[in-house]
């Protein structure tokens, strides 16, 4: 069997891991991506031709037109949780089987959540940016995390493993989710509006779809309170940029955090990550080597089943799985 891991050199060292693709090549013939640039549809096919599995980072689409053109494939693994760039209609008719990969980011970003929240409240990164230049920062009371009260929207596998961490901290948490129960001690799940409008820290962890686009818009930033902050750890889909930059402008909000955005690779858009009440970081929340190793090992998992005949956990069209070894 041969498979194609589309990782640039680059990707391949951050996102994957030479013990994942040592397991990968015990079980396949391999072949690398050498370039820098990101796979386009043209250039993807061309180098998987002949290839059984190919094995995509978050950036390569798999775009609908390729799955025909690639009569050996049998499967388009991802090695990512998010899937809304590959087209697996287009997959299914053609028999190729998807998978994609679970989130095993969630104790990464839950953590730089709480990291964010911190310097929003004391001014890490302002006073340090101040004291790199040569300058005497400015001397800011702080806001505290305990008795302060969060809002997660979104109550998904981050959001309830970040509810009882800040629960921990001494912080009231506020959730909005329509589409879950809750249970556990101490969580009032209220609207979204009443969270936008009682909220010290607005983490929005919604999963991005046709529902949540702009979901954070000018109607729901003029909601927050003038001291409150925006944290946004899930996609930049979520967030009308212009909205959430005119709102930091003219301090309607007291700053936001961002580590994604509407940039490419879902980074931060430069316009807004560069305003002064703003923290950015280029998409790293789940960039640690616990939550990296858990979706590349799973991709060889997969893999391995694949070369067996068996649809592997993750799977998300065995039903049209047609092209199987």
């Amino acid at each position: 069997m041969k498979v194609l891991l589309t990782h640039t050199p680059e990707f391949r060292r951050q996102y994957y891991g030479e013990r994942s693709l040592q397991g990968l090549q015990a079980l396949a013939e391999v072949r690398l991506h050498d370039s820098d640039v990101p796979l386009d549809a043209a250039a993807l096919v061309r180098a998987a031709e002949g290839v059984d599995i190919i094995v995509a980072d978050r950036v390569t689409e798999g775009r609908g037109e390729i799955f025909p053109r690639l009569p050996s494939l049998r499967a388009f693994v991802r090695c990512a949780v998010d899937i809304r760039n590959v087209d697996v209609a287009a997959a299914s008719s053609t028999g190729v089987l998807v998978t994609r990969a679970s989130p095993g980011f969630v104790p990464a970003v839950a953590e730089l959540a709480i990291g964010f929240m911190v310097d929003l409240s004391r001014g890490v990164s302002r006073a340090t940016a101040d004291y790199h230049a040569g300058r005497k920062p400015e001397i800011v009371m702080g806001r505290q995390l305990a008795g302060s009260r969060i809002g997660i929207i979104g109550y998904g596998s981050i959001g309830r493993y970040l509810a009882p961490l800040t629960q921990a901290l001494g912080m009231e948490v506020l959730v909005a989710d329509p589409y879950v129960t809750i249970d556990e001690a101490g969580i009032q799940h209220v609207a979204l509006d009443d969270l936008l409008a009682r909220a010290d820290y607005v983490i929005c962890l919604a999963i991005a779809n046709e529902e949540t686009e702009n979901l954070i818009g000018q109607a729901a930033l003029a909601r927050m309170q003038p001291h409150a902050v925006f944290i946004n750890l899930s996609r930049g889909n979520l967030v009308d940029e212009a909205a959430l930059a005119a709102a930091l402008r003219e301090q309607r909000i007291a700053g936001a955090a961002i580590d994604v955005g509407r940039a490419p690779d879902q980074m931060p858009t430069p316009e807004l990550a560069r305003l002064p009440n703003v923290i950015a970081t280029p998409h790293i929340g789940g960039l640690t080597p616990q939550a990296i190793e858990h979706q590349a090992a799973e991709t060889v998992r997969q893999v391995a089943s694949i070369i067996k005949s068996e649809a592997p956990v993750g799977a998300v069209n065995a039903e049209h799985w047609t092209r199987r070894p």
